[in-house]
């Protein structure tokens, strides 16, 4: 014999567990007597017992036995029942209510036969708490030993106090069978996934202007997603236009990002966009990023213009398929998103992005300047460095990037004024559907 548990234990509620859950912190009171007609100990829940007591609340005496075979019934004990446990992990407990204490029971995982015994329960439950430096009124034995799986019992009844509960146990329904509970789990499972499905989708549904992206969107990679926030709807209407408008959607937005930033009179620009126009590879400097930039440093005739920045429009946050609504804060502006490719190591260290930043000659130093949060209105950034994106962006092999990675850059390089270059893709777009017989929907 063994005895893990000898002394006393603490109780809340009239109630102390065994657990043998690793997740787990005690049973539910229904589930636990679910079906029995004891009702001190309830054994209901696989792998856990409830175990009532007299006291609500303090000190009682308790122990535990581990046995190799069924022990005699002592007299001593005025209430005794009896049920079946089988521990589903490899670590037992006695816990007490919230896992505020636990004892180990180093169980083996094998049917075990469980008696618990009680000693005034009546006189605790009249006592209901007990301070450290009243005596002990009640007690408890806790005895378990292998055997076979049988139903519960009550075997002695003495207190008032046990005749409820046991009349409690025998009103609740009978627990489900092995099979119920797992379909019961396999259908909180599907409901799970189908939720977690629907949040998933909701929110690329909002990430994507209320529509989800066609596969090519989805793919295209680049600038697709710092363009979002400013027009979803410019996206789809330029992702269902077709290469041939997506074409000229492109060197639209090249043309009108080099004029904004003064560079469309400059040879090597002019160059760049006839070769964009006749669908042939970029000229140098185009042709090596480094001497693309220090072709802009290093040209006297390049203008110091800046512009505040791009900033999209607010939108309220998300919330997720079933959610309650509720009074909302006011939404933030949306973070601008980052510039990719070679516009990403335009800002020379150290200069300003106003239209004083100095010109240097030389190889110069780059760095990349990253924010959280919303963009600062009162920033201002370099139009021609923002401009030089345009033109690589519209040279992708692929129309759709090169569209929206040419778009995404203008819109940069307009800055504050973005909505005008906005309009002007819209109405391409719209010309072209009238063309087709079709509308894009803002």
């Amino acid at each position: 014999m063994r005895r893990p548990v000898d002394g006393e234990v603490h109780v809340h509620y009239g109630q102390i567990y065994v657990e043998s859950d690793p997740e787990g912190f005690g049973p539910g009171l229904d589930e636990a007597f679910a079906g029995q007609t004891s009702g001190l100990c309830g054994a209901a829940i696989p792998g856990a017992l409830w175990l009532t007591t007299g006291l609500h609340t303090g000190c009682v005496g308790f122990t535990v036995e581990v046995l190799d075979d069924a022990p005699p019934l002592d007299p001593v004990w005025e209430d005794v029942v009896e049920v079946s446990f089988r521990p589903l992990s490899e670590r037992s407990v006695l816990m007490e209510w919230a896992g505020e204490a636990v004892w180990e029971l180093d169980l083996a995982e094998t049917d075990y036969r469980v008696r618990y015994s009680a000693q005034g329960m009546d006189q605790a439950t009249e006592t209901d708490t007990r301070p450290d430096t009243e005596p002990q009124v009640d007690r408890y034995l806790l005895q378990l030993w292998p055997a076979p799986l049988a139903p519960d019992r009550v075997i002695r009844q003495t207190a008032a106090i046990a005749a409820y509960w046991h009349d409690y146990a025998r009103k609740q329904p009978p627990p489900p069978t092995p099979g119920e509970r797992a379909e019961a789990e396999r259908l909180a499972r599907l409901a799970q996934e189908q939720a977690d499905k629907e949040r998933r989708l909701a929110h690329e549904q909002r990430e994507w202007g209320g529509q989800l992206p066609s596969q090519a969107l989805r793919c295209v990679g680049g600038n697709v997603r710092g363009l979002l926030p400013f027009d979803a709807a410019l996206v789809h209407a330029i992702d269902a236009a077709g290469p041939e408008l997506q074409c000229r959607v492109a060197l639209l937005a090249a043309r009108r990002a080099s004029a904004a930033a003064g560079l469309a009179d400059l040879d090597w620009i002019t160059a760049a966009l006839t070769a964009l126009a006749e669908g042939r590879p970029l000229p140098p400097p185009f042709d090596d990023i480094e001497r693309m930039w220090e072709a802009l440093h290093s040209d006297p005739r390049v203008p110091d213009r800046a512009v505040g920045q791009a900033i999209p429009p607010e939108r309220p946050p998300f919330r997720a398929p079933g959610t309650p609504k509720s009074p909302e804060p006011a939404p933030q502006r949306a973070p601008q998103p980052p510039v990719t490719g070679p516009a990403a190591s335009a800002m020379r260290s150290g200069d300003s992005p106003g239209p004083s930043a100095p010109r240097t000659t030389g190889s110069p130093r780059y760095t990349v300047q990253v924010t959280l949060g919303p963009p600062d209105p009162s920033l201002r950034v370099s139009q021609p460095h923002m401009a030089l994106p345009a033109l690589i962006g519209a040279a992708e092999p692929d129309p759709l990037r090169a569209a929206l990675d040419a778009v995404y850059a203008a819109v940069v390089t307009y800055g504050e004024d973005y909505p005008t270059l906005l309009e002007e893709v819209w109405a391409e777009c719209e010309g072209n559907n009238r063309r087709l017989g079709t509308r894009p929907s803002r």
